[in-house]
């Protein structure tokens, strides 16, 4: 696992994580309309998540922080589903366990919240973060879910929390 640390964001992250998100987003193809890039909270990353149901976190080396990821309910979704958001580390923080090590505390998260299950999306290309997401018991479905409005996404995962509880229809 990880030996990078993670802490719950803070306001005077938000710069650092907005840059991480910006610089890593188009490094995979997802710069234009229909990306979380875009999305209004990318600049307050810290107020956005200081709400009910939600959370975000970032991965630090050496005192500056390289990645993060959150949970927050799924816009548009049925209050039982959380959405995995914002997933993205700088490339010196890839391959030291560190998203795997955020993903599970970000499913811990969610769980102790009360969702039943995760969704996310992601593109063709993010091809190890898809692996990421399998290996920890992610499934591929065929569609997307609620109403983020990343309608530049093609690639949907769910994974549930509660056995026995699934998604209608996923």
């Amino acid at each position: 696992m990880s030996t990078l640390p993670f802490r719950p964001i803070r306001p005077e992250d938000d710069p650092h994580v907005a840059a991480i998100i910006r610089a890593v987003m188009p490094e995979f193809g997802a710069s234009g309309p229909g990306f979380a890039i875009h999305d209004p909270e990318v600049g307050g990353m810290s107020r956005a998540y200081d709400r009910p149901g939600a959370a975000y976190f970032v991965v630090e080396i050496d005192g500056r922080v390289v990645g993060g990821a959150g949970i927050a309910p799924l816009d548009g979704g049925d209050g039982a589903t959380a959405e995995l958001r914002k997933m993205y580390f700088l490339p010196e923080a890839r391959g030291k366990g560190a998203g795997e090590a955020l993903l599970r505390h970000c499913l811990d998260v969610a769980k102790a919240m009360g969702y039943a299950r995760v969704y996310l999306e992601t593109l063709t290309g993010m091809d190890a973060a898809q692996r990421l997401y399998e290996r920890v018991g992610f499934r591929a479905i065929p569609a997307a879910m609620g109403s983020t409005g990343h309608f530049g996404c093609n690639r949907f995962y769910l994974l549930d929390l509660v056995p026995g509880v699934t998604t209608p229809g996923a």
